[in-house]
């Protein structure tokens, strides 16, 4: 009998591509959209019925969405919550979404100090991180075998908000010209859905109680990514390296470099799908394909 998972938040961009990679690989699927409420526990509990091999939350931001999650990880072999690397503060408490950016001395490990757990809205800068932070704790306090993944930036076909498109909608407007600010030089690492999905399947095949960092095997600085993005659709044009200057910032300049370290994830086994450059080039062939409509009414298709 094939293994069956169950995917909250399943239509959404990493869950899409966990139940595509798990489908591939034999595995029965369950990936409901709207028509389950996370809201409502007794909805996601008939969702989930006698029990799964693997329970996927996409959809865990707060502490009272992870004690809506125990009852139905208590049904499954492995459980994995997906979190995100928000959490992470410097020695100065910083974090991605504070004034100022946070200054990490290396590639940031899962050891690295965490904002406080909090409440309030999730929804909002100052409250994504501490909610997620309670959440993992609510989770991970169980002693359940669960997997708390911690991605960066996310990209994969159907993203409401890729961030190639800075790239791409310059070059399908046949720019000569591309400014990049700090010499392009700025890291915020990437994560493909596809890795992730990968990662989500090792962790299903190797229940525990653990937190990983999921990112892509490579850390692309934006130079390097504006190359891999013309390079793709055969696109020439003369790169204008800035210093300190607002112009050419773009959705990977980040300065100083946040990296993580996916170290954890290798020894458990985990092997990448790819690297940035394999992993985007399906998500540029979806930006860049010729269309009545712009490519934001195709989000989702």
């Amino acid at each position: 009998m094939s293994k069956r998972a169950l995917i909250l938040g399943g239509t959404g961009l990493i869950g899409r591509a966990a139940a595509r990679r798990l489908r591939a690989h034999g595995w029965t699927v369950d990936a409901p959209g709207r028509e389950v409420d996370r809201e409502d526990p007794a909805a996601i509990a008939r969702a989930l019925g006698d029990g799964a091999d693997l329970l996927v939350d996409c959809l865990c931001y707060t502490a009272e969405h992870a004690r809506t999650l125990l009852p139905l990880a208590r049904h499954a072999a492995s459980t994995v919550m997906i979190s995100a690397k928000a959490v992470y503060v410097d020695d100065e408490g910083r974090h991605v979404n504070s004034a100022e950016p946070p200054r990490f001395t290396g590639p940031v490990t899962e050891d690295q100090p965490t904002t406080a757990p909090g409440g309030g809205d999730f929804m909002t800068r100052e409250g994504y991180g501490p909610n997620k932070v309670a959440a993992e704790r609510t989770l991970l306090d169980s002693g359940l075998p669960i997997t708390v993944l911690r991605p960066s930036k996310v990209h994969g076909v159907g993203n409401k908000r890729p961030l190639e498109w800075y790239f791409v909608e310059r070059i399908l407007a046949r720019h000569r010209v591309v400014l990049l600010a700090d010499r392009g030089e700025g890291v915020d690492h990437p994560s493909a859905a596809a890795n992730i999905a990968a990662l989500i399947e090792t962790a299903a095949d190797r229940p525990g109680r653990r937190i990983l960092n999921a990112a892509d095997p490579d850390a692309p600085n934006g130079l390097e990514i504006s190359r891999i993005i013309a390079r793709h659709f055969g696109h020439d044009w003369h790169e204008i390296l800035l210093d300190h200057d607002q112009s050419g910032r773009h959705p990977w300049h980040r300065v100083p470099p946040f990296v993580l370290d996916t170290s954890a994830a290798t020894a458990l086994g985990y092997r990448p799908a790819g690297d940035y450059a394999s992993t985007v080039a399906e998500t540029l062939d979806w930006l860049g394909a010729p269309s009545s409509r712009p490519w934001q009414d195709r989000v989702g298709e």
